[in-house]
């Protein structure tokens, strides 16, 4: 059995965590909204297969989230402006949306605390530059950036 199977909810939690503090939100709820919408955000520039491809390696409730709801017939769309994909970002569920202007940073960061560093990277490195950037994240020290559960 896949580790990311039999300690979800411990991943979960950790990624969740992490994301409300970077974000400095209060609530489970307001955290999963802002990262759905960086998700829904980032993949609706991707071919299905790239969407796949960079699902399979979040953890098994992060790659839920990723895929859920997610109509692969539409084709995908360019990428914009940094500010313009925010704006995007807090535009998905408005009435539901408290997102502030870090939600890529942060759930960027928090996504590379939780996934294995190698594989996250190669599989941006077959992606566009532009999906390459919506995921990069500057930071004063690289351990930081650790997998945080192993």
């Amino acid at each position: 059995m896949p580790w990311t199977y039999r300690h979800a909810t411990k991943e979960w939690h950790a990624f969740l965590s992490d994301v409300k503090e970077r974000l400095c939100l209060d609530s489970d709820n307001m955290a999963y909204t802002a990262v759905d919408a960086v998700f829904q955000v980032f993949r609706r520039r991707l071919t299905a297969q790239q969407g796949l491809d960079f699902a399979s390696v979040l953890p098994s409730v992060l790659r839920a989230i990723f895929v859920n709801g997610w109509d692969v017939t539409k084709p995908p769309v360019p990428f914009s402006e940094r500010s313009a994909l925010i704006k995007e970002v807090q535009q998905v569920r408005v009435n539901h949306n408290l997102t502030p202007g870090n939600a890529i940073e942060a759930t960027a960061w928090a996504i590379r605390r939780c996934t294995n560093k190698q594989d996250f990277e190669r599989v941006l490195a077959r992606m566009p530059t532009e999906a390459r950037a919506f995921w990069h994240i500057d930071v004063d020290d690289p351990k930081e950036l650790e997998q945080r559960i192993i």
